[in-house]
């Protein structure tokens, strides 16, 4: 992908109140290995979700997404297992800024969480906010991200950015 801001992949989806632990199980916390958590993302909810995840793709939930502890451990190990954004109704605000500072895209939208299905092909424009889906030649709007966060994404997180200035 050229352009880190037009995301491309298809919809995983999941219901409200997905917490921190359903994300990424507590029992794997004793490593701060990005990648081993990752080969156990979204574990307890969805056994086969990272048989069928593939890079680019999307976690599409209902409301509050990444509830419970405020660990950091939870969007890094989404982000790692390859997923290019979440999309939710509405995200715990813990969770909210542990993903833009690590470089995880959500975006809020309830229109869109309403019409995908999982399965569905979506196109995410970050920068405009505007969510396609390819498979129902639909359109959704989700806010867009204010510039200052569309160069934390493209930096790969708050602290490349950082680095970058």
């Amino acid at each position: 992908m050229k352009d880190n801001l037009i995301l491309k992949g298809k919809a995983h989806k999941y219901g409200s109140n997905i917490n921190t632990d359903e994300i990424i199980p507590a029992r794997y916390l004793n490593t701060s290995d990005p990648a081993e958590l990752a080969k156990h993302c979204m574990e307890d909810l969805d056994q086969d979700f990272m048989k069928k995840a593939k890079p680019g793709d999307f976690i599409v939930a209902e409301t509050n997404f990444g509830c419970g502890s405020s660990r950091e451990h939870a969007p890094i190990s989404i982000k790692v297992a390859g997923i290019s954004a979440v999309i939710a109704k509405s995200f715990a605000r813990i969770f909210f800024r542990n993903s833009i500072n690590i470089g995880l895209p959500i975006l809020e939208s309830e229109e869109a969480v309403n019409a995908i299905k999982a399965g569905d092909e979506l196109e995410v424009n970050l920068a405009s906010g505007v969510i396609k889906n390819i498979t129902r030649s639909e359109v959704y709007q989700a806010q867009a991200f204010p510039q200052f966060m569309q160069d934390i994404i493209k930096k790969g997180g708050l602290l490349e950015y950082i680095k970058s200035r």
